[in-house]
């Protein structure tokens, strides 16, 4: 199935420079949102504390139903959930008093008696701090981890280069042990490693893998910008769907490489430019089937899903969106940047 004409000519290179200046501007809006909120907003799979998913046989408010929360001690926050309307809520505790003994049925008691209705609770869920904040620590291990390991198969996979990449790898972990001897927290951890990794790319001019790894960095700083924008917890169904953005933009960006790969072998004496650019239109046709499709599945999970898996979707519709908008207009030119330079 076809849906570009073959000898279409899209000048995506010619616009290289806006697409930067968009890609930076949304990394700093990111960015800055992140500072603004003091980091993401975790869920209580990380930060710890207590949620519960409570039906109310009628629609009642839900200053009635803040009342009842603030009425038995309890700080948190009260929000309307899924479609039933302001019959249906998600109840949120801080972490300090999620260990109030009996916590469940003290709740649900408290609720009953406020609003003259019987109440239903649908689920209860605890997480101690200390767990949250071990979850938290796996969890950023898995995407740091995750963008190494696809480091290595990018430099081999392109340029050959198998033992450079392990060499390389050894050095940002050995790197990596020593500031965690020394107590950094993981978060800094990350970024000392991707910039180290990004710096030995420069070095020793492994333009493939550099343009694969900054892509990826752009993803998951976008994604996680317009979570913090919009104020969205991060989870653990949130970490699966970054690690499967990864995954994505990556497939993506691996087929625009392989068709620029072929086409240097092909038209030698056309300039990088004009390769990067027959290859990607010659790609185009696929990425939009592919990218297309999956938009229209996850448009509808986003809308007919519920809220249990809304922000799982979100997440996805973002980062489906922006990961292939960086294989074409990020990680693509990257090449050209590395032969202008040389």
């Amino acid at each position: 199935m076809q849906l570009i004409k073959p000898d279409i000519n899209i000048d995506f290179v010619g616009v290289r420079r806006y697409a930067y200046g968009l890609s930076l501007a949304l990394i700093l809006a990111s960015i800055i949102s992140l500072v603004v909120h003091g980091g993401p907003k975790y869920g209580i799979d990380f930060a710890g504390g207590a949620e519960a998913l409570v039906k109310f046989d009628t629609a009642v408010p839900i200053e009635k139903v803040k009342s009842a929360v603030t009425a038995i001690g309890l700080q948190g926050s009260v929000q309307e959930y899924g479609k039933g309307g302001a019959d249906y809520y998600r109840i949120l505790i801080d972490a300090q008093q999620a260990a109030t003994e009996d916590l469940n049925r003290k709740l649900q008691s408290a609720l009953e008696t406020e609003t003259q209705t019987k109440v239903t609770v649908d689920s209860f869920e605890e997480v101690g701090p200390q767990v949250g904040n071990d979850m938290r620590q796996k969890a950023l291990g898995a995407i740091f981890f995750a963008l190494l390991l696809l480091n290595i198969y990018i430099s081999g996979r392109f340029e050959f280069k198998w033992l450079l990449s392990a060499g390389m790898t050894i050095t940002i972990l050995a790197l990596v042990y020593v500031l965690y001897l020394f107590h950094v927290t993981l978060p800094i951890l990350i970024f000392v490693a991707l910039l180290g990794s990004i710096a030995l790319f420069y070095l020793f001019r492994l333009k493939y893998a550099m343009g694969a790894i900054v892509a990826l960095m752009h993803d998951v700083i976008i994604t996680v910008g317009c979570f913090s924008f919009y104020g969205k917890e991060f989870s653990l169904p949130i970490v699966a769907a970054i690690l499967t953005i990864i995954g994505y933009s990556l497939n993506d960006t691996i087929i625009v490489f392989d068709r620029i790969r072929e086409n240097l072998r092909k038209y030698q004496k056309q300039s990088l430019a004009e390769i990067i650019n027959r290859s990607v239109n010659e790609t185009l046709s696929r990425t939009i089937l592919t990218s297309g499709f999956t938009l229209l599945v996850v448009i509808a999970l986003f809308f007919l899903g519920g809220g249990i898996i809304h922000d799982f979707a979100f997440a996805l519709l973002v980062g489906i969106v922006v990961g292939t908008y960086s294989s074409i207009y990020v990680a693509s030119p990257i090449l050209l940047a590395f032969e202008k330079n040389k």
